[in-house]
């Protein structure tokens, strides 16, 4: 077992079983308590269905990501990393984008949730008409992102930093002290979302009325009431599809071969069960007018509806408050673990700046933290959290489009490597007939969104190009690091000029922007 340091010489350590990536990932299903009042608002009636259907997407998509991260039990830092390592003989650059889109996607939850955690802190101390609340300094204005978009200070992204830095200690002292922590909030979060989720169930307090008829809130299932719901499908992925987290820690299990299917299955299970009954639960007891509601659609008044919804009282009230602000550390705890991994193998890969590299004496990627909390902090004054989760899900769907479809090149240019586990053939297809479906949602999601969700992506995911060509021209000089050509070797070759599928990565590419182009241009408001 190697133990690092903080020059950038070291590496993770093997120090975690498939429970501990577990817990690790544990923080996604409290992902629902972000946007469940926001889809409900956008859809209306059929928000409950949505859920049902993108966490069936994702638990469909997590049998790809798991026979790829297989393929590289000496890698750790997620899907998109071992998907890269199939795109890089295809594209220098697609490599890259893919883990910076990743990267992208799960380093905001950091912002969001620490931004939510505050306002629950906030509003608790002293209430949600305090003075403490409403004042801000605007410090920049980036209407030209977004109308009315602009940084700011306030009372929020002063408690939400203090969040973050308490995380990022909690974090400092490696991946197996994280765990332990994480299990213990864990079972603090998930069993009252599961209290929630069935309760109401057994009490007969879920009405059909307010789950039928599935009618989007337009009226009618004309263009704007289709693309209402792809919209809602759009955000919804952010946090159904996010237990393929639990697939980050490859190269810090003991035994990666037979933890990461384990792993990703098993939080892949939770996840299915807390997405499909807290949403039905929550819209069929609160209908939709109760969904519409500011203080559940902004999150505020979340713990005094679960509280209600299972009969409780104040007291209940103040411990869904509790459990509330758990939820959200751990889903910051989940995210910073996450993306810090993330950008210390695509350092190590040769695709991210030298430094991420860099680990502690704990085997904790302290650089790539460092980075996660310092561009989170810059987040945090963002005056419109919704319009940062959209434009990170528009560079989610980016990566799971090509990680889907990493599946099957790794078969063609890899089919004699050994595979720990092998996802059956139908499930390969399925996951590349959804790798179109999510550039679909892409297309016509991020329309209702805001009219810049999508231009402002692309230029987020634009920042690539400068930074992957600095790190491969200038500090490598135009090669790879030697230790990423021997993880390509999993399939007996490291040459990366032999491209066994041809020009279908090529036309495969072509089809998804043009997708993306004709759903953007079909489905509008």
């Amino acid at each position: 077992m190697t133990t690092g340091n903080s020059s950038g010489g070291g590496s993770l350590q093997r120090a975690i079983g498939w429970k501990d990536a577990f817990w690790m990932a544990s923080g996604v299903p409290a992902l629902v308590l972000f946007s469940i009042g926001g889809i409900a608002a956008t859809i209306g009636n059929p928000s409950w269905v949505i859920w049902m259907l993108s966490v069936t997407f994702g638990f469909f998509q997590a049998f790809v990501y798991a026979e790829i991260a297989g393929l590289f039990p000496n890698k750790s830092g997620g899907a998109s990393i071992y998907g890269a390592a199939a795109w890089v003989r295809y594209s220098k650059i697609i490599a890259p984008l893919s883990v910076w889109c990743n990267w992208l996607a799960w380093t905001p939850v950091l912002a969001i949730g620490g931004g939510l955690a505050a306002g629950y802190v906030l509003t608790s101390l002293f209430g949600a008409e305090s003075a403490i609340n409403a004042w801000e300094i605007t410090l920049v204005n980036l209407d030209f992102l977004n109308a009315g978009l602009t940084l700011r200070i306030n009372a929020v992204s002063i408690v939400g930093s203090a969040i973050l830095l308490c995380v990022f200690i909690a974090q400092h002292k490696g991946i197996s002290q994280a765990a332990k922590l994480q299990s213990i909030i864990g079972l603090a979060v998930l069993i009252p979302l599961l209290i929630v989720g069935i309760v109401p169930l057994l009490t007969g307090d879920v009405l059909s009325e307010n789950l039928l008829p599935l009618v989007p809130i337009s009226g009618e299932w004309n263009i704007e009431g289709t693309t209402l719901f792809l919209g809602g499908l759009f955000i919804a992925a952010w946090s159904a599809y996010a237990f393929e987290t639990a697939i980050c820690y490859t190269s810090e299990f003991k035994d990666p071969q037979r933890d990461t299917v384990r792993a990703i299955i098993a939080a892949g299970v939770i996840c299915v069960v807390v997405y499909t009954l807290v949403p039905l639960s929550f819209q069929g007891v609160l209908g939709v007018e109760g969904m519409l509601e500011p203080g559940i659609v902004d999150g505020s008044a979340v713990a005094g509806a679960m509280a209600g919804m299972v009969g409780g009282g104040s007291i209940i009230a103040k411990i869904m408050v509790v459990m509330l602000f758990l939820a959200l550390v751990l889903a910051i705890m989940t995210s910073m673990a996450g993306s810090s991994r993330t950008l210390y193998q695509g350092s190590v890969d040769g695709w991210l700046p030298k430094y991420l590299s860099g680990t502690n004496e704990h085997g904790a990627p302290v650089n790539g933290m460092w980075t996660d909390l310092g561009f989170n902090l810059i987040l945090l004054l963002m005056s419109d959290y919704l319009f940062v989760l959209a434009v990170s899900n528009c560079c989610y769907l980016v990566f799971n489009f090509l990680n889907l479809h990493s599946g099957w090149l790794h078969r063609i240019d890899n089919a004699g490597a050994h595979r720990p586990w092998k996802a059956p053939n139908i499930l390969l297809w399925i996951g590349g007939t959804l790798a179109f479906v999510n550039a679909m949602l892409l297309g016509a999601g991020a329309n209702v969104w805001g009219e810049g969700t999508l231009r402002s992506a692309i230029i987020a995911i634009a920042l690539i190009l400068p930074v992957f060509w600095y790190r491969h021209y200038i500090t490598d000089k135009g090669k790879f690091p030697s230790k990423m050509l021997e993880d390509l070797s999993v399939g007996g070759n490291t040459d990366l000029s032999q491209r066994k599928a041809g020009m279908l990565p090529y036309i495969t590419l072509a089809a998804g922007v043009v997708v993306v182009i004709i759903s953007n241009q079909v489905f509008q408001l």
